[in-house]
């Protein structure tokens, strides 16, 4: 018997329509559930979040799986009832994460924001820039974003060291952060927000990096302590490059906007041509597993 899987628009429609084992209904944010909704097992969210689909989850009696379209699961966690899994896109935004940061580098690397005011000003403003080449680049996060970032970095002969929770081949553990922030150029944030990487970035954590060096933040805004953060660029001894803050969108008030050495975006590191095609891809590949009675390879468990 086919199990009734709850979709948010036309293009997960289509992308699923393959999929064997399910029955597909469409559902509208503030609509009432179409008919036979209600039999939902699989519910998936829409994007950005999907935060709008909280409000029909007690309306649904038999469902058994939420499956998101984002890697974040943090706004999901603890709100579904017991017995309800929880499933993330992961897989679906690391290639885009991955390659926004190398985009941010090179701009600041390579001096592009400067170049950039010079032509405005009809400057020729010739000089030397630095380089990604040699640079050490510390990434704090050795999942699918950060395995996809150092694929990205190394041919630009970058030397990339991945940081996860427990050491293993080819990672670092958490543990080590504080001899290895000294002794690399730049540092990435690809964590997961948990209890543990909220806040972490704090003013001891700044303080262990070298001068010149920059924080880039593609994770959340609340892992970096955003006055300590301000504090080094006010200072002029570190730069940065923030996809994501605290609060957002970010006030047109907040000091942030002002502050030298940054380079803010306003949260778009996925949001990139084809982000639906993929995240329903990897969706229906998470609800093939289910309806077949599997377990889908990106549950969620406790805080991630």
């Amino acid at each position: 018997m086919a199990i009734t899987v709850l979709v948010p628009d036309d293009h997960g429609m289509a992308a699923l329509g393959g999929v064997e084992g399910v029955h597909l209904l469409r559902f509208d944010r503030g609509e009432p559930l179409p008919p036979g909704g209600d039999e939902a097992e699989v519910l998936i969210p829409g994007m950005p979040g999907g935060a709008h689909a909280k409000a029909i989850v007690p309306l649904l009696p038999k469902l058994r799986l939420v499956q998101l379209l984002s890697a974040g699961a943090e706004a999901w966690i603890g709100a579904l009832p017991e017995g309800v899994q929880l499933a993330n896109c992961r897989g679906a935004h690391g290639g885009s994460t991955a390659e926004w940061v190398v985009a941010a580098l090179l701009s600041i690397y390579r001096d592009m924001r400067d170049f950039d005011h010079a032509q405005a000003a009809r400057t020729w403003a010739f000089h030397r820039a630095d380089t990604l080449q040699g640079k050490k680049v510390l990434v704090i996060g050795a999942g699918d974003l950060g395995r996809q970032l150092r694929r990205r970095l190394e041919p630009f002969d970058a030397q990339v060291t991945l940081v996860g929770t427990t050491a293993r081949d080819g990672v670092r553990s958490v543990h080590e952060l504080p001899s290895l922030l000294g002794t690399h150029d730049a540092v990435v944030l690809m964590v997961p927000l948990t209890d543990r990487t909220t806040g972490m970035v704090d003013a001891k954590f700044l303080a262990l990096m070298p001068d010149g060096a920059i924080l880039v933040n593609a994770a959340r805004g609340v892992v970096v302590d955003t006055d300590a953060l301000l504090a080094e660029l006010s200072a002029g001894r570190l730069r940065a490059a923030l996809d994501v803050t605290e609060p957002e969108p970010l006030p047109a008030d907040h000091p942030l906007w002002t502050a030298p050495g940054l380079l803010l975006t306003p949260h778009v590191a996925g949001t990139v041509t084809g982000q639906l095609d993929r995240a329903y891809a990897v969706a229906a590949k998470q609800i093939a597993q289910f309806a077949a009675g599997k377990e889908p390879d990106n549950l969620v468990r406790g805080e991630y």
